[in-house]
């Protein structure tokens, strides 16, 4: 009986030592869950550029998303005030813009994260969901950039590439860095995406 006892106390002190020896940050790496309403395309978690606290793109399922590799030193860093521009104007109606700063083109985003989101913030009042700096082309493309390369055929040549996924998170065109935001073709797009529902 006293073996008995002594295997049943074993066993509880190994089972508490393998919980107790989980790392907390194994949370973190976990990858985003999957669900019936969101779509392949946006089951990914990043990390939030201001405080790089890990974000599901989930969130946004239903959503317009407008998906931008960005730079602080860029000639087409300018783009971030047209881009705030539609993401105020379109919030309400859907729209949401997302930022991944890149230094992938020129070494033309060398910074950190926080010089980053004060870059953003004071220049151009960024509001629109930021995430931390990432690789979008090369070997080391996140995973959500590689699958929109793969949908479209299209990957960034440079910085401020965009990509427009539709509501349904299967339908995704893609627009050269030279393509403005306050583009009327542009805008008539993000429109007519806009006023398809689900």
């Amino acid at each position: 009986m006293k073996n008995l006892e002594f295997l049943g106390l074993a066993l509880a002190l190994s089972v508490a030592l393998v919980f107790a020896t989980v790392p907390p940050a194994a949370a973190q790496t976990m990858p985003a869950p999957t669900s019936a309403s969101c779509p392949a395309l946006l089951q990914h978690r990043f990390d939030r550029l201001q405080d790089e606290k890990p974000q599901s793109l989930c969130q946004y399922s239903g959503k317009v998303v407008l998906v931008v590799n960005t730079a602080s030193f860029c000639g087409f860093t300018k783009q971030y005030e047209g881009l705030e521009a539609l993401y105020a104007r379109y919030q309400s109606q859907g729209l949401v813009v997302l930022g991944f700063p890149a230094n992938d083109f020129g070494s033309q985003e060398p910074g950190s994260n926080q010089a980053i989101a004060d870059f953003c913030e004071n220049t151009f009042g960024v509001k629109f969901p930021m995430f931390s700096k990432t690789s979008v082309v090369g070997r080391d493309t996140n995973p959500l950039y590689r699958q929109l390369a793969e949908k479209t055929g299209d990957h960034p040549r440079w910085n401020f590439h965009k990509y427009l996924i539709a509501r349904d998170g299967q339908t995704v065109r893609s627009y050269a860095s030279g393509v403005d935001p306050k583009n009327p073709a542009f805008v008539k797009d993000i429109e007519k995406f806009l006023s398809t529902k689900l």
